[in-house]
């Protein structure tokens, strides 16, 4: 039996072209499995209850404050696609391979998942330990593929410290998962039905 030797191990990089639609797929829900799971154990390992975090509020004024920061962020989106060339704001194509040839479920599905998985993590864990300036912070720059423009981060970082403004204002986490989910559903749909027409 041959040993594991770890310097023969090579790593090479892969880009998003590089991925067919099903490991891209499986790469997406595994980054949101595991972030998950980061944020479930973070949140034990403060002493909280994840499922008392997870309380859905009596009345439905969260659901106000996702949908007022989800309209904010789609109309600084909308003006920055308009002014701004596409270069500057290049994701390097992720956005347009996931959603582009989805149907309307799962581009839902895609975006309740990853809302709830990011923000579970995100500002139930992260920004409880940290604050919401340094979780943006640290919410912009695992957005990797943003960081080699810095309008795109920007973006990023300000919708992150949105998230986090709601959360403390409304007092629940649904708000930032309601806009989060808002958000990457109206952009997926958009993404969507362009490349229909296109």
């Amino acid at each position: 039996m041959r040993k594991f030797d770890i310097r023969n191990l090579k790593l090479r990089k892969v880009t998003v072209d590089d991925l067919d639609d099903r490991m891209l797929l499986a790469n997406l829900y595994l980054t949101q499995a595991l972030t998950f799971i980061i944020g479930i154990a973070w949140i034990f390992f403060q002493g909280r209850n994840p499922l008392r975090l997870l309380d859905i509020p009596g009345d439905w004024k969260f659901a106000l404050w996702g949908a007022g920061l989800a309209a904010a962020v789609l109309a600084v989106d909308l003006a920055i696609s308009r002014w701004v060339p596409d270069e500057a704001s290049d994701d390097g194509g992720v956005n347009e391979r996931i959603f582009r040839s989805r149907p309307v479920w799962h581009i839902a599905s895609i975006a309740l998942v990853v809302a709830v998985c990011e923000e579970l993590l995100f500002r139930g864990a992260i920004q409880y330990a940290i604050g919401p300036y340094w979780t943006s912070i640290v919410f912009a720059s695992i957005h990797v593929r943003y960081l080699r423009h810095w309008i795109p981060t920007g973006l990023v970082f300000s919708i992150s410290y949105g998230l986090g403004w709601i959360q403390a204002w409304s007092g629940t986490i649904w708000a930032p998962i309601a806009a989060h989910f808002l958000v990457d559903l109206t952009m997926g749909l958009i993404i969507r039905f362009r490349s229909d027409k296109e």
